[in-house]
Order: structure tokens, then C-alpha cells, then sequence
């Protein structure tokens, strides 16, 4: 099961180091080794949070989301982003910006980093949404009941998370844009940059988001007539295959998964530059990284771990409110990708160990319950 579902990442793994050699000899090898792991750090909380959409889909698109996904992933975000973003600020063409990537790494990191202000207000206000829509959903398993049952409460409010968020970016683009971090440790006004970046990563959730809300819902509809045809199957012995989202349903769903991976690869690919400014070697690493993160969606999928593990996608979306904090105060400031790792890898941890507690709680209660079942008389 770890090989066939961790075989890609395997390959990969092998072909990109033996690319780093090749490229930058044992000295590019520890670079894609270190890049990789970051990667696999900071982005776990995302593999968590895919799993959980994920596996509402069928298996052709779960296919689909590890092949072509992981092309948007590993040359879309990993390799092409940073090039059109220093495109952009620099207002040069593509090939000029490869160019200046390849022959002035220095030049090419500078403008990255300039672009970091509108980069995270994107990212950090997508994310927020997302954490936002967590806390106001009324679930029936919570975690951190004393936080989540009066927010579930207050969730009834309509578009209270959009006014959440956009009074979050009024005060980021005050506070933090106004004196945003630049290259080299000046400062300069970027206020108004970070309020279109923030406004344009809400409408980027709200639109995404909202068509796969809808074609899920549209699904569910059909969902009721399928559950009468299955109870019929079941009266008359036939298999029943669980329902997955397909057709546009499972579209929209797998575009906002690769909405999200990309919100969720901002602070890998930023970090990223930290280490090196060599497009390459960050291609390479990060690239490896985003494998290691998809097998692991689908491997969390395939053995139902978060059915197991009730609170794995709470820490998880906790984490992800967690990232866009820091997003938003990195306009700012600068803030080590360590810290960021850590906090998700941390709330996961504690997830887990607390998923682990409730599954013996039950354990025990139910042995329990069968305990008292058995010593009552058969006549009572």
C-alpha cells in the first residue's frame, strides 16, 4: 500500500536528486535535500485539509488531482509563479524574467521579495476564509468545544466570516501594508497594493468556493434518490457502491483544491529564497516536497485515517488560520519558516494525540456498556 501509493513520490525523489547533482553538484544535492523537507513541513496541515475534500470525489478525479494536479503543483506554482510575479512587479516579459531568473539571481530575488506585500495579502486572505468557515460551521464532533460551540452559534450570522475577513484586511493594510518589508530592510508604503491583493484573494475564495458549494449541493439532491435506489439494491442483495462527486461537481472541487494548494505554497515558495535564489534547485526541491504532499493526501484517503482520527482536519484548519496570521504579519515583518512549520506541525500533533484519547474513551466506554449488557438476567 506505501509503495503504490508513495511510488511516484519515490521516483521523483531519486530523479530530482540525481538532477541536483548533475545541475549543482553534492552542494546543489543538500539544497533540494533541505528545500524538500521544508516543503513537506510547511505543507502538511495541506495534505490534511485535501484528504478531507478529497474524499468526497470519485476515483477517476482523485486520478486526475494527482496527475494533472501535481503538474499545476510541482511547474505551475514551484517553477512558473515566482517568474510571473517578477514579471508582473518588474512589468518585463516571461522570457525576460527567465532570463534575468537564470543570468541575475540576485536582481531576480530582489523583485520576488518586493513582491512578497501583495503575495501574502492573497494568499493570507483565502486562507483566512477558509479557517473562518470552519469556525462558524455547526459540526457534530468538535475539538475545542469552549471556541467552537458559541462560534458555531454566531455562524448563523450570514456573511459574518466576509466581514471578519474584510475588517482583518482593513487593519493588515494599515498597520502592516503601510510600512511593508522590502528588500535589503527598508520599508515603503504598500497599503494600497495589500488591499487589492487581500480583496482579490476573497473574491478568488468567494467564487471558487461558492461554485463547488453549489454543485456539491446539487449533487446531494441526487444523492436522496440514489440512497432510495441503494435500500432497494440492499432489500434485493445487490452490491452498493458509496456515492462520489463527479461531473462539475467534482470540477470545482478539484479547482478549489488547486486554488487552495496554491495559498498554501506561497510560504514554501517565499521561504524557499531564504536558502537559495536559484530557480532550479527550488524547482527541484519544492517539486519533491509537493509529491510527498499529494501521496499523502491520498494515502490519508485510502486508509480513512481521518475517520479514524476525528480532530486530524480541525488542527488542520486551525493551522491554517495559524499560516494566515502570519501571512498577513509578514508584510511586515519577517518571520523564520521554522516558526511556521512548527505551528502546523504542533497543532496537528495535538490533534492527533487527542483523536487518539477520544478512540480509547470509546473504546472503553463501549467495552462497558457490552460489560453491563451481559450481567443483566435474560428475563429482565
Amino acid at each position: 500500500m506505501v509503495l503504490k501509493t508513495f511510488g511516484w513520490s519515490f521516483a521523483v525523489t531519486a530523479l530530482g536528486l540525481v538532477a541536483a547533482v548533475l545541475y549543482g553538484g553534492w552542494a546543489g544535492f543538500g539544497v533540494v535535500a533541505i528545500l524538500s523537507i521544508l516543503e513537506i513541513s510547511l505543507s502538511f496541515d495541506n495534505a490534511v485539509v485535501n484528504a478531507g475534500i478529497l474524499k468526497k470525489m470519485n476515483a477517476f478525479w482523485q486520478k486526475i488531482f494527482l496527475t494533472i494536479g501535481i503538474l499545476i503543483a510541482v511547474f505551475g506554482m514551484r517553477l512558473v509563479f515566482p517568474v510571473v510575479i517578477v514579471a508582473i512587479s518588474a512589468k518585463i516579459g516571461p522570457i525576460e524574467a527567465v532570463d534575468l531568473a537564470m543570468t541575475d539571481k540576485d536582481h531576480y530575488q530582489e523583485l520576488v521579495t518586493d513582491a512578497h506585500p501583495s503575495i501574502a495579502a492573497f494568499g493570507g486572505m483565502f486562507l483566512l476564509m477558509i479557517f473562518l468557515n470552519f469556525l462558524f460551521e455547526d459540526r457534530e464532533i468538535k475539538w475545542l468545544t469552549w471556541i467552537e460551540r458559541p462560534l458555531a452559534k454566531l455562524g448563523r450570522v450570514d456573511m459574518l466570516s466576509v466581514c471578519i475577513a474584510l475588517i482583518v484586511l482593513l487593519i493588515s493594510a494599515m498597520t502592516f501594508g503601510s510600512q511593508a518589508h522590502q528588500h535589503g530592510g527598508t520599508h515603503a508604503d504598500k497599503a494600497e497594493t495589500v488591499l487589492l491583493a487581500g480583496i482579490a484573494g476573497l473574491i478568488t475564495y468567494l467564487i471558487v468556493g461558492g461554485l463547488s458549494s453549489f454543485f456539491e449541493d446539487k449533487l446531494e439532491e441526487g444523492e436522496e434518490r440514489e440512497h432510495e435506489a441503494e435500500e432497494e439494491a440492499k432489500r434485493q442483495g445487490k452490491p452498493v457502491s458509496a456515492v462520489k462527486l463527479a461531473g462539475k461537481a467534482a470540477f470545482f472541487m478539484f479547482l478549489y483544491l488547486e486554488v487552495l494548494d496554491a495559498s498554501f505554497s506561497f510560504d514554501g515558495v517565499i521561504g524557499a529564497f531564504a536558502i537559495t535564489n536559484d530557480i532550479v534547485l527550488m524547482a527541484l526541491g519544492l517539486g519533491i516536497g509537493a509529491m510527498y504532499v499529494r501521496s499523502l493526501t491520498v494515502y490519508l484517503v485510502r486508509e480513512g485515517t481521518l475517520d479514524d482520527y476525528v480532530y486530524l482536519e480541525h488542527g488542520a484548519h486551525y493551522a491554517i488560520g495559524a499560516l494566515a496570521a502570519i501571512l498577513l504579519v509578514t508584510i511586515r515583518f519577517q518571520i523564520s519558516e521554522m516558526i511556521t512549520g512548527l505551528i502546523g506541525v504542533v497543532l496537528i500533533g495535538v490533534s492527533f494525540w487527542s483523536s487518539v484519547r477520544r478512540n480509547k474513551r470509546l473504546a472503553v466506554e463501549g467495552g462497558e456498556d457490552s460489560k453491563d449488557k451481559a450481567e443483566i438476567p435474560s428475563g429482565v
